[in-house]
Formats: C-alpha cells, sequence, structure tokens
C-alpha cells in the first residue's frame, strides 16, 4: 500500500519570489465520499487518477493510489466527474531538501492560496517560510474535494 504523508498551510506572504516551476491544474471527482474520494486530474500535458483514503486522527498520513492515464482518457473522465471542478496554479518551491506545492485556486476558489509539503515520515522535520501561515492540516474544509462542492467564494 502506499501512503502520503502530508501537510496542510494557508499562505499569507509572497512566495512568488522562490516559485521554481509552474502548473496549469484542473480536476473533478467521480466519487467525494468522506471515506475516500476518486479523483481525475489534468496537469499541463499528463493525466492522473487518483483514489484516496481518510486520513488519520492527525490528518498527515492516508492511503492514495495514483495512475497515469491518457489526457484524452481523463478529459472525457471529466465530463462524468460529479459537480465543481477544481481550477488552479501549481507552484513548486524548493525549500532545504523538501519542497512545497502552492496551490492558487482559480474559478469559486478564487484568493485561496494553500501549501502542502510531502514529508517522508510524520516525524520529519522542516523549514517554515515567512510566507507560511497557520497550519490546516486535517481541517476537510480545505481538501480538494470538499472545495468542489463548498467553495471558498461561498464561505462566510
Amino acid at each position: 500500500m502506499s501512503y502520503e504523508i502530508e501537510r496542510k498551510f494557508l499562505v499569507v506572504g509572497d512566495f512568488h519570489p522562490f516559485v521554481r516551476k509552474s502548473l496549469s491544474i484542473k480536476q473533478g471527482y467521480l466519487s467525494s465520499h468522506p471515506e475516500r474520494s476518486v479523483r481525475v486530474r489534468i496537469q499541463d500535458k499528463e493525466a492522473f487518477l487518483t483514489i484516496k483514503g481518510k486520513g488519520n486522527d492527525t490528518g498527515i498520513t492516508r492511503y492514495e493510489w495514483e495512475k497515469k492515464i491518457d489526457v484524452t482518457e481523463a478529459d472525457a473522465l471529466l465530463r462524468l466527474c460529479e459537480p465543481g471542478i477544481i481550477e488552479k496554479i501549481r507552484y513548486i518551491i524548493p525549500v532545504g531538501e523538501l519542497a512545497f506545492e502552492v496551490d492558487e485556486f482559480l474559478g469559486d476558489n478564487l484568493g485561496l492560496l494553500i501549501a502542502e509539503i510531502e514529508l517522508p515520515s510524520e516525524q520529519t522535520t522542516f523549514e517554515h517560510p515567512e510566507w507560511l501561515g497557520a497550519e490546516v492540516t486535517g481541517d476537510v474544509r480545505f481538501y480538494n474535494a470538499y472545495l468542489a462542492t463548498n467553495p471558498f467564494c461561498k464561505w462566510q
């Protein structure tokens, strides 16, 4: 089994000077059940089908299975997805030996900036850049599957 170990943070400062790469992402959910989600993603010129399980008690670790698929097939699958397609720009920012991925959401989630860092273990320490804000790991409101059906523009 494959697991994703990831922590999430809000972004509060200017991260742009540190960006090394950016990607355009469009994704939808064939299933956004809280116990498991099935996601279709087109990322620039590649596409992926991903299944994620429910997070552990900390929200840091959860099962993840991902396979590369044909972009044409992914485009067809996006048309079958639940309402609420997520579009965002992902910025890759190296920090020490790791890298943050900052997602700048578009559309109904415009204005939301979330930084994620994948870790080799839950105990891994990492540098916290000055643009990193409050941690939101495990807060389901900041899961993409939640944002697809409960967009940021409707939050009070």
